[in-house]
């Protein structure tokens, strides 16, 4: 799942570090194997990249992966959205495909306004076998 984007130019030098790590990694990482894998860039702390994550999530750059505890960069250079989300999650060889749906955030959309209830976000996870896994099977 590796994506080649251009690195928004205010970001800190650790929310950077910790993108890039995202970028190049082909499976969700957890901050703990993004602090494994920058140790030699000098991050030492987990806060330190608990905070880096915290704003890359707020700004769209990276989600979080709730039923994994893990990571992704955006998929989507454009995407940087506060709606709807929905990653399928291959339970075979662990890749991540990252889509928007826009029927259903109109239906979640439709459904809040009549409760009224306020979405803050909504992530949707999917997990099954990829095509490649199932192939193999």
């Amino acid at each position: 799942m590796a994506h080649e984007h251009a690195m928004p130019a205010d970001l800190t030098r650790n929310q950077e570090l910790v993108l890039g790590a995202l970028n190049h990694a082909p499976a969700p990482l957890s901050a703990y194997d993004i602090l494994d894998r920058l140790r030699g860039d000098g991050l030492r702390a987990p806060l330190q990249v608990y905070r880096a994550l915290d704003k890359l999530v707020e700004r769209g750059l990276a989600h979080r992966l709730e039923s994994l505890n893990a990571f992704v960069a955006c998929a989507d250079a454009h995407c940087h959205r506060k709606g709807l989300i929905a990653f399928a999650i291959c339970e075979g060889c662990g890749k991540v495909d990252e889509f928007a749906d826009a029927v259903i955030e109109e239906r979640l959309g439709g459904w809040a306004a009549r409760e009224g209830f306020k979405v803050e976000r909504t992530t949707m996870e999917i997990r099954g076998k990829c095509a490649a896994c199932l192939q193999a099977a």
